[in-house]
């Protein structure tokens, strides 16, 4: 409430300053601020509206046992493990009687007990039992999965068998995103069927539809040790190849005047078709708003102030949900493409190739540097690795991806002529052989990832700080950047010095929580003596989870 009046009285403030003090000579510094703060405030008032805890009906806020609760499917299943996972919304729970209640629970359903989901988008359930509230981390250091379901107003979990859930109505009211997941449900299926081979459907998949799940750990973990991770996951990179080849071929419209705002119009609308069939997933929708902006922005003259448009974006994107800032996903995307538009000219005006074939090879390694030094920090933030080939797999990723990329469209778009369906399935089958190949054989390379690098987060904003004042050094020959870069460093090299003596430099002794196993390590400066069962030792997915992030932390670099 105050910071709904506070907005109210900045606004009314805003206006009165227009309309009043026009003549005074800081008017435009002050109505600045003015309308800063007014956004602050507007962002902050957002966000207390969106944060599901604060509202009175939360689950979170229910006093009483719960027995059961009604709640709608509002996630398509995704396949883990052991078990069925899907997000419900509570609409109602049965205490001693019913009431009405909000809220969201990750239902997990036991694959012993159903062997596939019937349930699809909007579909109304029964459910029996008591949701959880979820938990913070057991283990020191853990990754707090609490807190990252607190971003998408999820607060609490529920293990279920088959038999404590009814089906009470299917969806009445048939959505956009209800006939969104089963166009995706229907693209799948024909990639399945055109496609053979378990790795190469799961690739075609992550490539055309944004569908991760079904990638093997061995697979995922060559495409990171290549740095070829960002295309199997249907973002920036793959909207901005389908918009470049819309341009393309819609360039014969350019010859008539009135042709700026139909190839506006065609590319939004075939951008947002695409995310349609891939789902609405939420990082295609945050690629296609950002480049719906931008095939906005060509007509009006924006082109010369990319920078706005990209922030109009991610101010509409915010707005729709302020949660979103918290995404990996939309940190990265919005750096890659800042990196590119802001890097790739300086670095591409740096070698004239006169060669056309050495001049392509070229600008792809230049928005391969571009993108990566405006996310490397990033990156080392939260996955604790560098891919050192990640200019000479970029040489070979981005083109296959594309080829994949429209061949998986192409798929889809002729999928009713059988015999024609299972040549192109054919020829991406192959071509994705050829890109799973060379992305093992990069991995195979010596030192083809740097691991096991540990980064806080004022760490990392010291790094990207630091590349800023760099650029700033060499973009307007400043030598107050390269003063700027060194203070950096120093506080830098300090914070690890702390982060040494306060994390690597004594001793620690931990029993792990990890349910179904026992653990226990003694870490002293560095080395670790740790005791598990043998089948916690061979479960390479729970030690990474469980044990590997204190061990990071604690800077352990030998294991007896």
């Amino acid at each position: 409430q105050i910071t709904f009046y506070i907005l109210i009285t900045l606004i009314c403030v805003y206006l009165i300053s227009v309309f009043t003090l026009r003549s005074w000579r800081w008017v435009k510094t002050f109505n600045g601020l003015i309308g800063l703060l007014a956004i602050f405030f507007f962002g902050y008032h957002l966000l207390m509206i969106n944060t599901g805890r604060r509202q009175g009906d939360n689950l979170l806020n229910e006093k009483d046992k719960v027995v059961a609760y009604e709640g709608i499917v509002r996630s398509a299943p995704e396949s883990r493990t052991k078990s069925w996972k899907l997000q419900v919304e509570v609409v109602r729970v049965k205490t001693e009687d019913w009431k009405i209640r909000s809220g969201n629970v990750m239902l997990y359903v036991s694959k012993k007990t159903m062997g596939q989901i019937p349930w699809v988008y909007g579909d109304r359930l029964l459910i029996k039992g008591v949701p959880n509230e979820l938990q913070p981390p057991a283990n020191p250091n853990e990754f707090d999965f609490k807190r990252f379901l607190s971003f998408r107003n999820i607060y609490h979990q529920q293990f279920v068998q088959a038999n404590q859930i009814r089906l009470i109505s299917h969806t009445e009211r048939r959505g956009f995103i209800y006939y969104s997941h089963k166009v995706r449900a229907w693209a799948s299926e024909v990639i399945r069927k055109n496609i053979p081979g378990e790795q190469e459907q799961a690739i075609a998949m992550a490539l055309v539809l944004g569908v991760t799940e079904g990638i093997d750990t061995d697979l995922q973990n060559a495409y990171a040790a290549s740095g070829a991770m960002h295309v199997l996951a249907v973002s920036g990179l793959h909207v901005g190849i389908i918009y470049g080849i819309l341009l393309v071929m819609l360039r014969p419209l350019n010859r008539y005047s009135w042709s700026r705002w139909v190839i506006a119009g065609i590319s939004i609308l075939l951008l947002w078709s695409f995310a349609f069939v891939t789902g609405l997933s939420p990082s295609v929708l945050r690629a296609v708003t950002m480049f719906s902006f931008i095939a906005f922005a060509r007509p009006m003259g924006w082109q010369s102030n990319i920078y706005n448009t990209l922030a109009a974006s991610a101010f509409v994107l915010l707005i729709y949900n302020p949660y979103l800032i918290m995404s990996v996903g939309f940190q990265l995307s919005y750096l890659a493409v800042l990196g590119i538009v802001y890097l790739q000219r300086p670095i591409y005006n740096l070698w004239e190739i006169e060669n056309r074939a050495g001049d392509w090879i070229w600008q792809i390694t230049c928005v391969s540097i571009a993108a990566q030094i405006a996310t490397f920090a990033l990156g080392m933030l939260y996955f604790h690795q560098f891919p050192v080939y990640f200019l000479f797999s970029n040489l070979f990723v981005i083109p296959l991806s594309t080829v994949v990329l429209i061949g998986g469209i192409i798929l889809l778009a002729f999928s009713a002529w059988t015999w024609l369906a299972g040549m192109i399935g054919k020829l991406v089958y192959l071509l994705i052989q050829l890109l799973n190949w060379l992305v093992f054989k990069t991995e195979e390379l010596p030192f083809s990832l740097i691991t096991e690098i540990n980064l806080s987060t004022f760490q990392c904003w010291l790094i990207m700080a630091m590349l800023a004042a760099v650029i700033f050094m060499l973009r307007f020959r400043s030598i107050t950047g390269l003063y700027l870069a060194g203070v950096i460093t120093l506080v830098f090299i300090f914070s690890q010095y702390v982060h040494f003596q306060k994390w690597v430099n004594n001793k620690q002794f931990v029993v792990y929580s990890v349910s179904g196993h026992s653990a226990m390590e003694w870490i002293d400066r560095g080395v670790s003596y740790f005791k598990a069962d043998s089948a916690l030792q061979s479960d390479k997915d729970r030690m990474q989870f469980h044990i590997r992030p204190n061990r990071l932390q604690r800077g352990v670099t030998a294991i007896r």
